[in-house]
C-alpha cells in the first residue's frame, strides 16, 4: 500500500510539474513562427502600399524610389525585390500579391517626387519570387493607377485618381477596360477622384475618395460581373483622407486615414475600423497620431501599417535637393481590440 501511495504521489507531482511548465511557457516560445510587431524598411523608402504573401512576407512599395521591398515577418534586413524603375515603375502605389499565379501587381503613378524617371501611369506585374518584370498595362485616357483588388476568379479592379471610374483587367486580357464610371465617384473641384479599393467577397466592392468626405462608396458586382449602381456607406464623421481600405472580415473594414491633405499637422493620420451595416457604419479609431499612414494589412489579430511621411517631400517641391537623406521608415503593428478582431 505504501509503495502504491508513493507511486501515486510521484505521478501527481510529475503531472503538476508538467502543467506548471506548460503554464509558464511564454506564448511566443515558438518565436521563429511569429511575426515581429515592428519591422525595418529601407531608408528613404516613403512607402505607399503593403501586401502580404502566402509565406507571411510583407511586400512594400516605394512611392519615391519606384521599387518594392520584401520583408520577412521574423525581421532581418529588407530585400529589394523590384529594383528602382524596373519595368518603368515610378510612383509605387497599390501593391497586391496574386499567389495563385505567383505574381506581384503594382500600380505605377506619375505624380512626381521620385528618384527615378517618371513614366505614364500603368498597372504592372512582376514575378513574385524573383521580382522580374512580367507585364505592363497602360492606364487609358491618361488615368492614374492608385490601388487594386482581386476577386476569387483572378479579376483585377483598379481605382483611377484622375477619372471617376474603376477599371478592370480580366484574366488573359491585354488591356484595362472601364468597369464603372460615375460622376459621384469624386467630390469637390480638386480634380482627383478615387483612392482605395476593397472587395467583401466577390459581390460587394468598396472604394474611398482622395477628398476628405464622411463616406465610402459601394458598387454591387452582378453574377455576370457587371457593375451595379453606386451607393454611399455613411460614416459618423468626415474621414481624414481615407487612403487604403481593407475588408478583413464580412462587414469589417480597416480604414487608413492618411491625412495627406489635412490641416492638422504631420501627425494627424490615424487608423479606424468601420462596422458596416447596409448603407451606414459605426467607426472606431484604433491608432492615432500617425504621419501619413497610407496603407496596412490585417494579419491574425494585428494590424500592420506604414507611415509614408509625404510632407517631407511635399514641403520641398521647388527644391528637391533639400529633401533630407537617410530618413528612417518601418512597418509597425498594433493588436486589434477583441471587439474588432473578427
Amino acid at each position: 500500500m505504501k509503495s502504491n501511495t508513493l507511486l501515486h504521489s510521484v505521478a501527481l507531482l510529475a503531472t503538476f510539474l508538467a502543467a506548471l511548465f506548460c503554464w509558464q511557457r511564454p506564448a511566443h516560445a515558438d518565436a521563429g513562427a511569429a511575426a515581429l510587431p515592428t519591422l525595418a524598411l529601407p531608408a528613404d523608402w516613403y512607402p505607399e502600399s503593403i501586401a502580404t504573401g502566402p509565406d507571411g512576407a510583407f511586400y512594400i512599395g516605394s512611392w519615391r524610389q519606384g521599387a518594392v521591398a520584401r520583408v520577412s515577418p521574423h525581421g532581418g534586413a529588407p530585400e529589394i525585390l523590384v529594383a528602382p524603375g524596373s519595368n518603368g515603375l515610378a510612383n509605387g502605389q497599390g501593391v497586391l500579391v496574386d499567389a495563385a499565379h505567383q505574381l506581384l501587381w503594382v500600380c505605377s503613378g506619375n505624380w512626381g517626387y521620385t528618384s527615378v524617371s517618371s513614366t505614364p501611369s500603368a498597372l504592372k506585374s512582376y514575378d513574385l519570387a524573383s521580382g522580374a518584370p512580367r507585364a505592363s498595362y497602360l492606364m487609358p485616357d491618361k488615368g492614374y493607377c492608385n490601388d487594386l483588388a482581386q476577386d476569387s476568379q483572378g479579376v483585377l479592379y483598379v481605382t483611377d485618381s484622375f477619372h471617376p471610374r474603376v477599371l478592370r483587367l480580366l484574366p488573359g486580357a491585354s488591356a484595362l477596360t472601364v468597369w464603372k464610371e460615375d460622376p459621384t465617384m469624386g467630390a469637390g473641384s480638386d480634380g482627383v477622384f478615387l483612392n482605395g479599393i476593397a472587395l467583401d467577397g466577390d459581390r460587394q466592392l468598396y472604394v474611398s475618395l482622395v477628398t476628405a468626405v464622411p463616406y465610402v462608396l459601394k458598387v454591387d458586382v452582378g453574377q455576370d460581373g457587371a457593375a451595379g449602381a453606386v451607393s454611399r456607406v455613411d460614416m459618423p464623421r468626415v474621414l481624414k483622407n481615407a487612403d487604403a481600405i481593407r475588408i478583413y472580415a464580412p462587414g469589417r473594414m480597416a480604414i487608413f486615414e492618411s491625412n495627406a491633405f489635412g490641416k492638422t499637422g504631420a501627425y494627424g493620420g490615424q487608423i479606424s475600423v468601420a462596422k458596416i451595416n447596409g448603407n451606414s457604419a459605426t467607426l472606431e479609431t484604433i491608432v492615432a497620431g500617425l504621419n501619413d499612414p497610407s496603407s496596412g494589412v490585417i494579419v491574425g489579430n494585428r494590424v500592420y501599417f506604414i507611415e509614408s511621411k509625404y510632407s517631407l517631400l511635399f514641403q520641398h517641391k521647388d527644391d528637391p535637393a533639400a529633401i533630407p537623406l537617410n530618413v528612417p521608415f518601418d512597418l509597425q503593428s498594433r493588436v486589434l481590440p477583441d471587439s474588432l478582431s473578427k
